[in-house]
């Protein structure tokens, strides 16, 4: 029945094939346009079901972590650090000093 209800709800599509094509750009995937239509179709009703869920009343507060997380962070403390040469021992990408990585456009 729910199933049944988010998908008349995907009629109200948030999701446009630009915003597809835009998310395939930077994901860099080269969609087929009847790709691009089934994940705008795939990804509204996702979103459909997610609105369906914020309609329910609920007293908890919203959590991401199903177990309290405690003391997950330790105190700072001053430590020896490496070299410059340690640094650069196993690397094999350096230049001037430097660690060289992948140009960036």
């Amino acid at each position: 029945m729910l199933y049944k209800q988010v998908v008349h709800m995907a009629k109200k599509e948030i999701i446009t094939e630009e915003t597809v094509r835009k998310v395939a750009a930077v994901s860099r995937l080269n969609l087929t346009e009847k790709e691009e239509k089934k994940f705008r179709k795939d990804l509204n009703e996702i979103l459909s079901a997610f609105s369906e869920l914020d309609k329910i009343k609920t007293k908890e507060k919203p959590s991401f972590q199903p177990i309290e997380v405690k003391d997950i962070t330790r105190k700072d403390e001053k430590e020896q650090c490496l070299t410059h040469d340690d640094a650069f021992a196993n690397a094999k990408h350096k230049e001037r000093g430097f660690f060289k990585g992948p140009k960036v456009n």
